[in-house]
């Protein structure tokens, strides 16, 4: 009997040895199940927070500024040696540091009144460090680009005639739109090396053409394109002087011609061998010269297709008669169509961002301009392209004379309109075209 009850113990206990390592298995299969969802799902969200193939990155400024800031959001102290370690290596590219937004110090000296960054101090501020941590790499491979992309037009010689301008000063103001063409090079190979580098038809419909003297001008409306088409006409031989041109000639007499009116072969040969120009101007204070011009002033066009809707959806309680006739829109009505991503009624080309206008991250321009030096950079340029010398640019006001121009002063008082957020997504709605012409935060608020 206590041989029987003794063999019963030792057959139970075998029988649970043989047992134990089924539930070992159970539990290791158990858990590796778990270890490959949770890998398949952090896989998941990573394919979500890629761009996918054709994605244009920074297609619009304000939403990749933004897009860029939160996905940085969470990234904490450990982030501190690669912000570093960009800044370090940004700053000891050949290319001058004048040339970085927000931390450049250079050997160069802006052109007065420019506004271009601050001189002599290293700043890199913590919404730059962010943007560029998670901009896309440069490419440094040699893709086969499209027959239709033009190849590198040649910079502006510092030995070329200088007419009215000192050696010294020619060779400054050389370096200084060298300096500008390089900046441009980097901003577009950092922010926008996954564009598409085929020029359409719709690139270039901003562009007008001068063939006697071999230019294309880029028109930036609110940056004295008036002027400078009077300039081009002259040039064409279809006026004496610039002062006679009055300015419905100007803009509604198709006496210039567009790159977008010649065939394919026409508009790759004219960018590759013309002179590509463009002139740009602080985008705050073009913003809202933009806007003093269209709705503080008569203007039945503007105030039909733009002011009607903005006062629709934007004014609490309109009156008929605003309502009828789409005069009277504010500053901030303003301000709340422009950041509107459901806007009532489409953009325009006198507050359009000058880099969407101009494409300068496809078109390769020999001489960029700026606004706030117009005169001594217009003059320049027309010597150098061998214009004749008493041709120079108009400076005349010939849309509402009686208004002073659009000055930061200006820009400041009707920003002081609005919230810090929306002076906020305003800067960030044009801050590509801050970055990639060089222009300083116009408020000590802005990050």
């Amino acid at each position: 009997m206590l041989w029987m009850k003794w063999k019963m113990v030792v057959d139970s206990l075998r029988g649970r040895r043989r047992r134990l390592p089924c539930s070992l298995w159970f539990l290791l299969l158990f858990a590796a199940g778990g270890l490959v969802l949770f890998i398949h799902q952090q896989d998941l969200s990573e394919m979500v927070q890629q761009p996918g193939p054709g994605v244009k990155l920074g297609s619009t400024p304000r939403q990749s500024r933004e897009t860029l800031s939160t996905q940085d959001r969470e990234r904490g102290k450990a982030d501190n040696y690669a912000d570093h370690r960009a800044a370090e290596g940004l700053l000891s590219s050949p290319i001058p540091p004048m040339q970085f937004p927000h931390f450049e110090k250079s050997r160069l000296t802006a052109t007065p009144e420019s506004r271009e960054q601050d001189i002599g101090s290293l700043h890199v501020s913590k919404r730059h460090r962010k943007l560029l941590k998670t901009s896309p790499p440069i490419n440094h491979t040699n893709n086969n680009v499209s027959s239709l992309s033009p190849s590198s037009s040649s910079s502006i010689s510092s030995s070329s005639p200088s007419g009215s301008f000192s050696p010294e000063s020619w060779k400054k103001l050389s370096d200084i739109l060298e300096a500008r063409r390089q900046l441009m090079k980097e901003m577009c190979a950092k922010y926008k090396s996954s564009i598409s580098r085929t020029i359409t038809r719709h690139h270039v419909k901003h562009l007008f053409v001068e063939d006697k003297y071999k230019l294309l001008y880029c028109q930036v409306p609110k940056a004295g394109c008036s002027n400078w088409k009077r300039t081009l006409m002259v040039l064409a031989g279809q006026a004496p002087d610039t002062q006679s041109i009055k300015h419905d000639t100007v803009h509604y007499g198709h006496h210039l011609k567009k790159l977008d009116s010649f065939d394919r072969q026409g508009i790759m040969h004219r960018l590759e061998t013309y002179t590509k120009v463009i002139f740009v101007r602080e985008p705050l204070e073009r913003m809202v010269s933009a806007y003093r011009d269209k709705f503080e002033n008569p203007n039945n066009y503007y105030h039909s297709l733009f002011g009607k809707p903005i006062i629709s959806k934007y004014r609490v309680n309109p009156s008929w008669a605003a309502l009828k006739t789409g005069s009277g829109v504010t500053f901030k009505e303003f301000v709340q169509y422009l950041l509107d991503v459901h806007r009532p009624v489409g953009m325009d080309i006198h507050w359009e961002q000058a880099n969407q206008l101009c494409n300068p991250c496809l078109i390769d321009y020999d001489f960029i301009g700026k606004f706030e030096n117009m005169e001594e950079e217009s003059n320049f340029l027309l010597r150098w392209t061998g214009a004749p010398p008493n041709l120079t640019l108009p400076s005349f006001k010939d849309r509402n004379p009686n208004d002073k121009r659009t000055s930061m002063q200006i820009t400041q008082k009707y920003f002081s309109q609005v919230s810090t957020l929306e002076r906020q997504r305003v800067y960030d709605f044009y801050y590509m075209d801050y970055l990639m012409f060089n222009y300083s935060k116009p408020f000590k608020d802005l990050y």
